[in-house]
């Protein structure tokens, strides 16, 4: 991390603690395992458009190891980080988020869920070495896909779509343009020092896709806004996925 100076500070939002921070316990949570879950997935998804999902079928072990392989990238030194920059689309950023200007207090690794893209990207930090990472990815991202299918085929059937798979084949297309972001979210002294005040990461957006498929590593700090316009935060969980309801989704429901 490469520390800013305070003028430098200006650019990033910052949201003054007033209270410590309350957990909002009504996140709709649905259990894949359980044959009626598609009823409330499509209530989910109607009243939320945000829901937990678990007995999800994404073995924890494969979680565990991207997130293990992901903390030594991000320990990596900028410079070699950089290998990897700048995401034009995919790559490594620092604070600066799309191509809006808009910037942020995080640093990500954007990929491609192809395979041979990832091989190629990582190559340019890891070397000749890019094994290791390249596995843990697929493996991930192959779990994943598959439980993202099924929430869409339940979304579509929620939606009484005649073709239960119009959705999902779109995430088993070789030629997906689906994507998978590592977010890191490093301290700043200089906010720490200020104590009731935290920097924003990430700040307030939608999101273009069909669905998001987030999970958090027992860190809190995601947000989310309710139908009434109050922004609640989402309990972290190690061994959960958390659905969001995307743009692209939300304009044909």
């Amino acid at each position: 991390m490469v520390l800013l100076p305070k003028p430098a500070l200006e650019q990033f939002s910052l949201i003054r603690n007033i209270k410590p921070t309350t957990f909002f316990s009504g996140i709709p949570l649905i259990d894949l395992s359980n044959p009626d879950s598609k009823h409330l997935l499509v209530k989910a998804c109607e009243e939320f458009g945000f829901f937990k999902v678990v007995n999800h079928g994404v073995p924890l072990e494969s979680i565990l190891k991207l997130e293990s392989e992901a903390v030594k990238f991000f320990s990596l030194p900028l410079s070699e980080k950089e290998k990897a920059a700048p995401p034009n689309p995919f790559g490594y950023g620092n604070k600066s988020i799309g191509q809006n200007g808009d910037v942020g207090w995080v640093e990500y690794l954007l990929l491609t869920a192809n395979r041979e893209s990832i091989s190629q990207r990582l190559s340019s930090v890891f070397g000749d070495n890019p094994e290791k990472f390249r596995r843990a990815l697929n493996d991930y991202i192959s779990a994943v896909k598959k439980m993202a299918c099924e929430i869409l085929e339940m979304m579509a059937d929620g939606l009484r779509i005649q073709n239960r798979n119009v959705l999902s084949k779109l995430l088993k297309d070789e030629q997906s343009d689906s994507v998978l972001r590592l977010n890191h979210y490093p301290p700043c002294p200089e906010i720490q020092a200020l104590k009731d005040h935290d920097m924003i990461g990430f700040g307030e957006h939608t999101d273009p896709q069909i669905i998001s498929v987030l999970r958090s590593n027992n860190t809190s700090g995601l947000q989310i806004s309710l139908n009434d316009g109050s922004w609640v935060s989402v309990p972290p969980d190690l061994s959960s996925f958390f659905i969001n309801v995307s743009d692209s989704l939300q304009v044909h429901i």
